[in-house]
């Protein structure tokens, strides 16, 4: 019996153990940089491709940016798009704050865009 009780704890430490060290394998240093917009009622299609296109040629201009998703599948509420960039750590994102990039692509989302929530998440 007491065989049997050490053979299942060691089994289920075992587990947990295994368990955990996948989580952390899996689990990316990367930062996602989520936002949630809608776009001014004059707001023409063409802007807001801009906008979008101007999303999707940020790698190109800032390197801490490594993919980005502008093509939304669901919206939820008053917000009609979500845009999504994935930047190699949470540095490369503090860097992007007001950097030459970012600012060339706001003169193309900022006047186009009504209202926007941004949730950043890494682990």
């Amino acid at each position: 019996m007491k065989k049997l009780l050490a053979s299942l704890i060691a089994a289920t430490l075992f587990t947990i153990g295994a368990a955990t060290s996948f989580a952390s394998d899996t689990a990316p240093g990367s930062v996602i940089h989520v936002v949630t917009v809608s776009w001014k009622a004059d707001a023409t299609p063409e802007q807001i491709q801009a906008a979008l296109d101007g999303v999707k040629a940020l790698p190109a201009a800032y390197a801490g940016i490594t993919r980005v998703w502008v093509k939304t599948l669901k919206a939820q509420g008053d917000r009609t798009h979500a845009m999504v960039m994935e930047f190699k750590d949470e540095q490369a994102l503090k860097d992007y704050t007001k950097s030459p990039a970012q600012l060339e692509w706001y003169k193309v989302y900022l006047p186009v865009r009504e209202r926007s929530t941004t949730f950043d998440i890494t682990n």
